[in-house]
């Protein structure tokens, strides 16, 4: 007998990081499930646009990821307007690469850690406790391929990724049994404004948000952990996990993935990487390196 997908209509979901990108496809997604969506993001106006653009009721709001008030008003403004959440999908996130670890300037450093660090922790401290008093609810945390190796160029982003994928496998343990479900969801390079300039692997192509956002709803139906983008990657994943190092080194060579982040066009990222400078407003470039614990 074939599996029975869950039926999402009616259900109330809020996404971080949603005016643009694989968020926005989320959504839309969502939408077509006959979901109700409340997007956030730091650009308010471009969330605004968004949320007349798919219509359908979903409403806007301004949020800032790195502080955690900001998170939880999101959320309660979500669930104010549309009603208790039943899904939240972590997906803010930014992408600074083509430095090695030690060139990285600390603003950019911080800002990466700021953001899809303590964006997602915040998501999750905010989240748990409201699905646990209604014994339901499902976290997505949008980590990436990356948070499965190291890749030149992106040592810091790699690290923020393999954080979110850490924390979500320690966050289902958590909650096992308690009817609160968790996916983390690993895409390959992806075809929005984060990806521009980089160069692409041979034999695993670039994705659009369309297929993350499709994979996405494909987990919420059928109670997926392991989300990988193309599901085609996991296969790729365990094999490497099989060789020893200097097998995956070498065949991470082959697939020229070993350039992804590191070989780039800084002319097509320059829009992006202004951008991503600014997604964190209380820290400035060239501040001053913050300490995460006193």
């Amino acid at each position: 007998m074939a599996k029975q997908h869950r039926i999402l209509t009616g259900q109330v979901a809020a996404i971080t990081g949603a005016a643009r990108g694989i968020g926005r496809a989320t959504a839309q997604a969502f939408l077509r499930e006959g979901m109700k969506v409340a997007i956030g993001d730091l650009d308010l106006a471009t969330a605004q646009q968004t949320a007349k653009e798919l219509g359908h009721g979903t409403v806007a709001f301004e949020l800032d990821v790195t502080q955690r008030e900001s998170v939880k008003a999101f959320l309660d403004g979500a669930e104010a307007q549309l009603g208790p959440i039943d899904v939240l999908v972590n997906n803010a996130g930014i992408m600074q690469v083509g430095h090695t670890i030690w060139e990285e300037d600390d603003a950019t450093t911080q800002r990466m850690i700021d953001i899809n660090v303590n964006g997602v922790m915040h998501g999750v401290k905010e989240i748990v406790p409201r699905f646990l008093a209604r014994g339901r609810g499902h976290v997505v945390n949008v980590a990436s391929t990356a948070g499965k190796g190291g890749f030149p160029g992106g040592g810091t982003y790699c690290g923020t990724k393999h954080y979110v994928v850490g924390l979500t496998e320690a966050l289902r343990a958590e909650l096992r049994g308690t009817g609160v479900e968790v996916s983390c969801v690993m895409p390959v390079v992806v075809n929005t404004e984060l990806a521009s300039g980089l160069t692409e692997t041979r034999g695993v192509k670039t994705v659009q948000p369309d297929d993350v956002a499709g994979e996405i709803v494909s987990a919420l139906q059928d109670l997926r952990f392991d989300v990988f983008v193309p599901r085609s990657v996991a296969g790729i994943t365990k094999v490497m996990n099989l060789l020893p190092r200097n097998g995956r080194e070498g065949l991470s060579r082959a697939l020229k993935a070993d350039q992804v982040l590191m070989q780039i066009d800084e002319g097509k990222r320059a829009a992006y990487e202004l951008r991503a400078s600014k997604s964190d407003p209380s820290l400035e470039a060239g501040d001053p390196t913050r300490q995460l614990t006193p």
